[in-house]
């Protein structure tokens, strides 16, 4: 299971430089319900068209989106190994909180900080 940041995301939907590998999108991928506000909050500030917008609901669509549920937020109220920024620290929060299930997820993100205090959490990165 993938951990789909929103770095990844928007550099898929904008065509930015470093895009994801098309394997990417083979792998079982998951997120917080945050990347959906974040990617149409930035899709919205870059003034993007329709193309952009069903882009953006394509890939909602293939993404297991989990709630920011009250155990993910108490999450985010433990010190985390290095200094993080909100957001990041409710994605990693969220990985977290997958992987306490049992689950194998692996976190996909162009955030170089955000990679490296999920790896000091025990979250290895999906190289992309």
């Amino acid at each position: 299971m993938i951990y789909l940041d929103t770095s990844v995301a928007l550099a898929h939907l904008l065509g930015e430089d470093r895009v994801p590998p098309a394997a990417l999108w083979e792998e079982l991928l998951v997120s917080s319900r945050l990347l959906e506000y974040e990617l149409w909050t930035r899709l919205h500030a870059r003034g993007a068209g329709r193309p952009a917008a069903e882009a953006a609901r394509a890939l909602l669509g293939r993404v297991a989106l989990a709630e920011l549920s009250p155990l993910v937020l108490e999450r985010t109220l433990e010190p985390f190994p290095a200094p993080v920024r909100t957001l990041d620290a409710l994605h990693l929060a969220t990985a977290a909180y997958l992987r306490g299930q049992g689950q194998p997820v692996r976190l996909a993100t162009y955030d170089d900080r955000m990679a490296a205090v999920g790896h000091r959490m025990g979250i290895p990165r999906f190289d992309c």
